[in-house]
C-alpha cells in the first residue's frame, strides 16, 4: 500500500454491500489495530468485533449519527479505561481506529467510524466489563457503490494548509 495515496484517497463509507466479510480479512483488520501505536506502550484498549444483524442494529441507534453501523457486515467496537482520566487515552484509541481503517481501505473494505453516547446502553448491549468504556466504534463492510472507497477528493472539501498551519507561532 502507497501510505500517501491512502491518505489522500480514502473515504468515509456509509453504505455497504449485505455481503459478509471472511474471517482472515476481519482478523487482518483488528491485527492492525492491535499494532497501533499507543501512549507508553499500555495498549489501553480492547475490541469487541461484532456480526450479528440485531446487535448492529441496537448499537446504530447509540449516536446520533451512527446509524451506518446497522448496514455494516463488522462494527469494532474499542474500549477504552475512563475516557476522561488521561488524555492519551481517546488519542490511543484513535489511532487504534487509524490502523484498521487504513488496513481496510488496502483491502478494499470501507469503513466509518461513529460516536457512541448512550453509554449505559452500549454496555447493556455488549455486556462489557463496568472498568471498560465504549465511545467510539468503527463500521465495516465492502462499499455498496466501491467507487465511493476511492474517491477523489471534493474540490473544496479541505481547508488548505495556509489555512490551518502556523509556522512557529500562531
Amino acid at each position: 500500500m502507497n501510505v500517501s495515496e491512502a491518505i489522500r484517497l480514502k473515504r468515509a463509507v456509509r453504505k455497504f454491500q449485505d455481503k459478509p466479510l471472511p474471517d482472515d480479512v476481519i482478523h487482518e483488520i483488528l491485527n492492525a489495530g492491535r499494532r497501533s501505536q499507543s501512549s507508553k506502550n499500555n495498549q489501553a484498549w480492547r475490541f469487541i468485533a461484532i456480526r450479528e444483524k440485531e446487535t448492529l442494529k441496537a448499537l446504530s441507534q447509540c449516536g446520533e449519527w451512527a446509524g451506518h453501523i446497522a448496514g455494516a457486515a463488522l462494527c469494532v467496537a474499542i474500549l477504552t479505561p475512563e475516557p476522561t482520566e488521561k488524555f492519551q487515552t481517546m488519542f490511543d484509541a484513535g489511532q487504534a481506529a487509524a490502523f484498521m481503517q487504513l488496513a481496510a481501505w488496502e483491502l478494499g473494505i470501507g469503513s466509518c467510524p461513529a460516536s457512541l453516547y448512550d453509554f449505559e446502553r452500549t454496555r447493556q448491549i455488549l455486556t462489557f466489563p463496568p472498568e471498560w468504556h465504549l465511545r467510539i466504534a468503527l463500521s465495516f463492510g465492502y462499499a455498496l457503490e466501491e467507487e465511493k472507497i476511492s474517491a477523489a477528493p471534493k474540490k473544496g472539501g479541505r481547508i488548505s494548509l495556509d489555512e490551518i498551519v502556523h509556522w512557529e507561532k500562531w
